[in-house]
């Protein structure tokens, strides 16, 4: 084989080496991109049914059920309500009237949670679910200044 056969070979080579590494990140991003809806969207159907995503807002009052470890209750964004089952311990700032974000999938117009997170402070709200609650309340897709920079008041 001459030395240039070899060097095309060699780059050929990389180059198949490069490509199949770039399609597995790419994959592995595609499989861990976890997209965040209110429960409006989650019930006009916006959201996935056979994906993982997160749905966020406040727990609605007198909503909350708990069996053990198995926890069903309803999130709301005011103008409509998602009921949630969730299998293991809630974070110790879980209320009701509080806002809540919950990630796993919907199941039989239930969704399933794998991972409830709560709010850390009386003045803290995600910046997705502080929107949420701006939209469904408003009904306008723009925040005010102070949604915007996360107080959430």
């Amino acid at each position: 084989m001459k030395p240039r056969h070899k060097r095309f070979a060699i780059l050929g080579g990389v180059l198949s080496a490069v490509g199949i590494v770039v399609a597995l990140v790419l994959n592995a991003f595609q499989s861990n991109l976890v997209f965040f809806y209110s429960p409006t969207q989650v019930a006009s159907k916006e959201a996935p049914s056979a994906r993982t995503f997160r749905v966020g807002g406040l727990v609605e009052a007198g909503s909350v059920k708990v069996d053990g470890t198995h926890v069903k209750f309803v999130i709301t964004d005011t103008a409509q309500t998602v009921p949630v089952q969730y299998e293991g311990i809630l974070p110790d700032l879980f209320k009701e009237g509080k806002g809540v974000v919950a990630q796993g999938q919907l199941q039989g117009g239930v969704f399933v949670a794998r991972e409830v997170l709560a709010k850390h402070d009386e003045n803290y709200m995600p910046p997705e679910a502080a929107e949420a609650l701006q939209r469904a309340q408003k009904g306008d897709s723009k925040l005010d200044a102070t949604l915007a920079k996360g107080d959430g008041k």
